[in-house]
């Protein structure tokens, strides 16, 4: 990043005896504002965002239990309501409610639910692509038995179990991967989330600081009729983007927003699902709009 100020100072919580990280870029006296990562993502991919706001929120971006500097789950297991309990351990330790939540896609899944939970403590939401799978596919998953879905879930359990982390010889090897993820990034933003994503491994190579069993789908979760009750709880003014060039599916298309009260959805064109990364510039304008910020950029 080019932002001479200076970056965010790195914190420890603890929940469910996970020693969880999380960076805090200062300005106590604004109100809180949670940045809630995604999947096999970090805290620090919210870097330009946290830059631009800063000066009117105070601005905090946790590293989900598995991913960035987090602890990594012991037992290998992420559930839903563990990321859940994990935000609301956050947000009731720093004593931040009511706080503003701008959250992508697994982070997106998370705050919606927990917003549904605790309607009193969100003032408002932005989900970015956070809805989950669009119906299609949670159709077909449906079509398959509870045994079919276990047996899915334990076989990939066994690959992870003997998949090692894959192995870079060097940052710019890393580098090349987080491009060919996204072709819409920048080489400067690849660069810096890739920086910020990978560890040093004690033979010099690098690794991505997600665990891979991150990546395995649980074989159940709420059922759709419990998350759209959620869904239709939360009490704050929520903005629901999506990306015009994502798999993820213009809610409102789909049905899938008819569950929100208070819900507004905008389509980014030109971006995929790391919309806030492929159109940087137009999601802070739209969230800024939103949020009744109009802070420098």
């Amino acid at each position: 990043m080019s932002d001479s100020t200076p970056g965010p100072t790195s914190h420890t919580y603890f929940s469910q005896r996970l020693r969880l990280h999380c960076v805090d870029w200062g300005n106590p006296g604004k109100p809180p504002l949670l940045l809630i990562h995604g999947g096999r993502d970090h805290c620090r991919n919210w870097d330009w965002t946290a830059a631009a706001l800063r000066d009117d929120w105070h601005v905090i971006a946790p590293d989900l239990r598995g991913h960035g500097d987090s602890q990594w789950s012991p037992d290998g297991s992420y559930t839903m309501a563990g990321y859940i309990y994990d935000l609301a351990q956050l947000v009731h330790q720093q004593r931040l409610a009511p706080v503003t939540i701008i959250a992508h896609s697994l982070g997106g899944n998370i705050a919606l639910r927990y917003a549904g939970i605790y309607p009193e403590a969100v003032v408002k939401l932005v989900a970015i692509e956070g809805l989950g799978p669009p119906p299609r596919v949670l159709a077909a998953r449906r079509e398959k038995t509870i045994a079919e879905r276990m047996d899915e879930w334990i076989r990939e359990q066994r690959h992870l179990a003997g998949r090692m982390p894959r192995r870079y010889a060097s940052i710019e090897e890393a580098f090349r991967r987080m491009q060919e993820e996204n072709p819409h990034l920048t080489a400067e933003q690849a660069r810096h989330l890739t920086t910020q994503g990978v560890n040093q491994n004690e033979d010099g190579t690098y690794s991505w600081k997600f665990d891979n069993y991150v990546r395995a789908w649980p074989p159940y979760d709420m059922t759709g009729r419990d998350i759209q009750l959620l869904w239709s709880r939360i009490d704050c003014p929520t903005l629901l983007l999506y990306g015009k060039e994502s798999w993820s599916g213009n809610p409102l298309e789909d049905g899938r927003a008819q569950a929100f009260r208070h819900a507004s959805v905008v389509g980014i064109a030109g971006a995929g699902h790391w919309l806030h990364h492929d159109r940087l510039d137009d999601f802070l304008a739209i969230t800024r709009e939103f949020l009744g910020t109009a802070g420098a950029g």
